[in-house]
This record gives structure tokens, sequence and C-alpha cells, in this order.
């Protein structure tokens, strides 16, 4: 499963990129978070279905000093590569 995700909220400058990468390392998703210029993060994750739906949610807790407001995400098919878009 693959999943395009988007994080709004304070979600830069407080290793919400790191704390993703290391979410996706511990549930076994590939996953390749990008700071995008209005402040969001953009999220391609993939993996099996239930390891990425627990990965959204630990998205949508975040790191400590983070504060996630709204994940917006979109189902597709995975491509096998996160860093396809």
């Amino acid at each position: 499963m693959r999943a395009e995700i988007i994080v709004s909220g304070r979600v830069q400058g407080v290793g919400f990129r790191r704390f993703a990468r290391n979410a996706g390392e511990r549930l076994g998703v590939e996953s390749n978070p990008i700071n995008l210029r209005d402040g969001r993060v953009f999220v391609i994750a993939e993996g099996k279905p239930e390891a990425v739906k627990l990965f959204i949610k630990e998205l949508r807790r975040g790191p400590t000093f983070a504060h996630v407001e709204d994940v917006d995400v979109t189902f597709r098919e995975a491509f096998g590569n996160v860093y396809d878009m």
C-alpha cells in the first residue's frame, strides 16, 4: 500500500521528518518526508496496509515539539519506490 500524506501545523523545525523516518523504520514502512514551502510536510509511505495505518497514526501524534493540526491522506497502489512521485 502507498499513502501520500500532507501534514499541517507546526511540523517544520521540530524534528518531524526525522520522527517520520524513525517511525517508518520501526514499523517496516518505507517513507520519504519532504518539507513543503508553505510549512507543511509531505510524506510518501509504502508498506503493508496495517503498518502504513499505524505509521499514519504516529504522524498524527508527531514528535514532542510538533503540533499536528491536520493529516490528509491519499491511498494508492504501491510503486515500489517512495522516491518516485
